[in-house]
């Protein structure tokens, strides 16, 4: 009877590396993550082990138990927690690199000359154990260089915890892009407060609006108003402490697709919760709606709506974050530690996220093939005609044996791009 099969490690590595930017392991160098190579003697060696710590969530001594037993180094866990704190920038710059192609261009026209655009959100963070804490991590990453301008641990449980953009410290000219938890009244006025900006969608019952002095902008009486694909544009104002807000709701009507998803997730959440789903908020989960204090002449309602969308997408991006944050903990007291932690887990995190997009091209053998620079006549394949000449040279073209065809132009294309290309994401929100 034959054993099983064992475990080619090296071989899962050497595929995973494929997906991995031109150039990573010299960057490892150039940024400082591999200034010695005594004990570690190369950069995909470094990766392998804090991979062990940032994707398996496994504790630094037992980062290095695994690495010592799995013959990569000998290394302690202060040594591993030295290497994880210098390679912050090396591990930035890949999760940038991987998130680079799927920067959509309006993402990017979000970012004017005199504005920094910043993407804000939190996540729970349980250190191991059964009685590790539960922290809530909250940081704020400049777009489109995924630079990780601010970073601050609070308890996940008790008063003044919760996701807001009064964490964040506000200067002028910045654009502060959040999802639902933070659009609400204190955390708008203190970016206005700061002379920022925000750009963030809010629940229909959690963001109080004014269309004039003392009159409730009627929410859902506009968005009926929608139809197809039209916008809405509407100047609205929030009060907050005395002081009024103004900016404007825009807002479009999902597909029919869409809505019916939107209505599924809402329900699904209400079941968790225990609670019963309310009919307002079945019907906002037809439409996208968003909250900005930009005037229109800096960001008309297409560009505001589609600026959301390319947030949306890097949260689509990030969205394996939300669950391996709960793997491993960083260092509370040490800033460039607990930054490199989390250059990491977004390096993981885009690292995941292109093997899903990549899984959704099959090839029979498993993996994609390397382009390789060869003639351009090397790549017909033996179906398609010999040495056929070009019509141009005023002989004729032979036909192909019976039960073959020759590859055109665009056969070829297909030829040299099995898996194809895939499509945009349409959906807005």
């Amino acid at each position: 009877m034959q054993g099983a099969p064992t475990l080619r490690v090296e071989d899962d590595f050497a595929y995973l590396s494929t997906f991995l930017p031109a150039g990573w392991e010299a960057k490892a160098k150039e940024l400082g993550a591999l200034r010695r190579c005594r004990k570690v003697p190369d950069a995909a060696t470094l990766l392998r082990v804090l991979l062990i710590h940032l994707a398996e969530g496994c504790s630094l001594r037992e980062t290095a138990v695994r690495a010592r037993h799995g013959g990569l180094v000998d290394l302690s866990d202060v040594a591993i927690m030295d290497r994880l704190r210098l390679s912050g920038e090396w591990f930035r710059w890949l999760a940038q690199q991987l998130l680079a192609p799927w920067l959509t261009p309006p993402a990017r026209d979000l970012a004017g000359a005199a504005r920094r655009v910043r993407l804000v959100d939190g996540s729970l963070v349980k250190e191991p154990g059964p009685t590790g804490s539960l922290w809530r991590l909250h940081y704020a990453l400049q777009l489109p260089s995924l630079r990780a301008d601010e970073l601050r641990l609070t308890p996940a449980k008790g008063p003044d915890c919760g996701e807001t953009f009064r964490r964040f410290a506000i200067r002028p000219g910045d654009l502060l892009l959040g999802d639902r938890g933070y659009g609400m009244a204190p955390g708008i006025a203190h970016v206005v407060a700061g002379g920022g900006d925000v750009l963030v969608r809010f629940g229909w019952h959690n963001l109080p609006l004014f269309e004039a002095p003392r009159e409730a902008f009627d929410l859902f009486g506009r968005l009926r108003t929608l139809r197809g694909t039209a916008l809405g544009d509407w100047p609205v104002s929030i009060e907050h402490e005395g002081a009024c807000v103004r900016g404007r709701v825009c807002a479009l009507k999902k597909s029919r697709q869409a809505a019916a998803g939107g209505r599924r997730r809402a329900r699904e959440a209400a079941r968790r919760h225990g609670n019963r789903v309310t009919p307002e908020t079945l019907e906002a989960a037809g439409y996208v709606f968003v909250f900005t204090t930009l005037a229109v002449a800096a960001l008309r309602p297409r560009q505001v709506l589609l600026g959301y969308r390319g947030r949306w997408q890097v949260e689509l991006a990030f969205k394996r974050l939300k669950s391996l944050l709960g793997l491993g903990h960083p260092r509370k007291n040490d800033a460039q530690a607990a930054q490199a932690w989390l250059y990491g887990k977004l390096f993981v995190a885009l690292l995941v996220e292109t093997l899903m997009r990549a899984a959704e091209s099959f090839s029979p053998w498993g993996y994609r093939l390397e382009p390789e620079a060869r003639p351009q006549s090397q790549l017909v394949a033996r179906d398609a005609v010999h040495a056929a000449p070009s019509p141009e040279h005023g002989e004729p073209v032979p036909e192909p044996p019976p039960g073959r065809r020759a590859l055109g132009p665009d056969r070829l294309r297909s030829a040299r791009d099995p898996e194809g290309t895939e499509p945009a994401n349409g959906d807005v929100g």
